[in-house]
């Protein structure tokens, strides 16, 4: 096997190509999600709730909506998180 002589200018050009390909990286798992807005109807199929329940829980601020040109959004975060801070345990332990 042949030995290859390596250069200060190799490692110097090593090292950019390696810091480029780190900065990439970053960029791209820092970079934010955008958010998954979510209509009334979605939200009334993920929870399995009816209009009027869904109106009683945006007027108790339970559930926060977004109204653009009169349209109401949800994040779908929220949602998930308001799930999941009301999780109720039954009497041996399981959900």
């Amino acid at each position: 096997m042949a030995a290859t002589i390596i250069t200060t200018e190799d490692l110097m050009e090593f090292k950019v190509e390696l810091l480029e390909e780190f900065k990439n990286l970053m960029v791209e798992h820092t970079h934010p999600q955008p958010k998954n807005w979510l209509r009334s109807s979605d939200v009334l199929d993920r929870l399995e709730i009816s209009h009027g329940t869904l109106q009683s829980l945006r007027n108790k601020n339970i559930i926060p909506s977004y109204k653009v040109e009169g349209i109401l959004f949800y994040d779908a975060e929220e949602i998930d998180q308001i799930i999941l801070e009301n999780k109720v345990e039954s009497i041996d332990g399981m959900v």
